[in-house]
């Protein structure tokens, strides 16, 4: 299979910061990008060569940018299966349309990953009001629930059975979480920590596994990350194994994020899988021999993967929409001269028109001698806005 070499052009279904992470790595390597996004003022239109306004199921939209394309991946899962197909007619997708079919459905992703053995938590598929009171019986109760499709960082989910016996209000609340349609149940662990790995691979199957980032969340939505993450050894070999495995069982083409829970008992479990950049690896920027975004370019133009290596512990903290809005609700300019006063910390906004509270908006990113060391400069950057 050869490889695609600058000069090409590489399209991307999505122009928010990831496609315009993603877009800003192609480039500086040479190619030029094209993206198709539903929204005309989307972060990514102002680093690339032309950008489609198209909805995520626009079969005709699909196949204008991969008309104009060597190449087309995508930075959201969202995008319908028959804008994937089109787009298939005319130059490669990558990750491919079946993978994101069973990625995009967490019913289906759940069911794949016990399929072929990997590690998960116990969980019921759910797709009535009825369903989800047994699941949560069955499941003992404290349970999180999460709609099969859409949803992230908290939307689309619910939880029940924190506060003691769950009652039928808690029941039909989560019923009402998951829009009263499918979803899954799944019993809650007892948590040390979050991590994420990412991995990559190429056409010609060459595969490259990050080390493990170190998450933590605030109201379910990622507030830092570092890497690499705090865990032992061994465990930080298993969970680069699990990546590699179901990156090589999917034959993927492109790259993958694997969010894994490491549980009190010391148990690896998969959580969910993201195929495309993750915000839990914005620092390989800096961490890294080579970001995330870099390598997801060279996973789908089939060119060599670069080395994952950590260089320097880095770490990031989200920049939400909130940092931008006094708690009236008026606007107010976040004192970024004082954050970037923190030795060791860079300041990334994402361009984003309208600041809203829980939208991502940017992040900073600091490095440091020890990971520790780069979570307190990011931090204490982050608390001087």
């Amino acid at each position: 299979m050869s490889a695609l070499l600058p000069g090409a052009t590489i399209g991307i279904f999505g122009g928010g910061q990831l496609g315009r992470m993603m877009a800003m790595a192609a480039r500086g390597m040479g190619y030029r990008i094209l993206v198709l996004d539903p929204d005309p003022g989307c972060p990514a239109r102002f680093v690339v060569d032309g950008c489609i306004e198209a909805a995520w199921d626009d079969s005709r939209g699909a196949a204008m940018l991969a008309r104009g394309c060597d190449v087309v991946t995508l930075e959201i899962e969202q995008i319908g299966e028959h804008s994937m197909a089109s787009a298939a007619t005319f130059c490669p997708v990558r990750p491919s349309g079946a993978l994101l079919a069973i990625i995009q459905d967490r019913i289906e992703q759940k069911n794949w990953l016990h399929k072929h053995g990997f590690p998960i938590g116990d969980f019921r598929a759910v797709r009535s009001l009825d369903e989800v009171r047994t699941a949560i019986a069955e499941l003992g109760g404290k349970c999180f629930c999460k709609s099969a499709t859409g949803g992230y960082d908290g939307r689309g989910q619910g939880k029940v059975g924190f506060s003691g016996a769950v009652s039928e209000d808690e029941v039909r609340g989560a019923w009402e979480a998951l829009g009263e349609g499918p979803g899954v149940v799944e019993k809650a662990v007892g948590l040390a920590r979050e991590i994420s790995v990412m991995v990559a691979r190429s056409p010609a199957g060459e595969v490259k596994v990050y080390p493990a980032a170190w998450n933590h969340h605030e109201n379910q939505i990622l507030d830092w990350s570092v890497i690499p993450a705090a865990i032992p050894p061994e465990m930080e070999s298993d969970a680069r194994e699990i990546a590699y495995e179901i990156a090589d069982t999917f034959q993927l083409e492109g790259l993958l994020a694997v969010e894994m829970f490491v549980t009190s008992d010391g148990r690896l479990l998969v959580n969910e899988l993201a195929p495309r950049p993750h915000n839990s690896y914005h620092q390989s920027e800096r961490a890294c021999v080579t970001s995330q975004f870099e390598q997801a370019i060279r996973a789908v133009c089939d060119l060599p993967l670069g080395d994952v290596d950590v260089v320097q512990p880095a770490a990031i903290a989200n920049l939400l929409g909130d940092i931008w809005l006094n708690p009236d609700g008026s606007p107010r300019q976040p004192a970024f001269d004082k954050a970037l006063a923190v030795p060791g910390v860079r300041l990334h906004l994402y361009e984003k028109l309208k600041p809203r509270k829980g939208r991502k908006m940017g992040h900073l990113s600091a490095v440091g001698a020890t990971p520790e060391d780069a979570v307190e400069r990011v931090l204490r950057a982050k608390a001087v806005l």
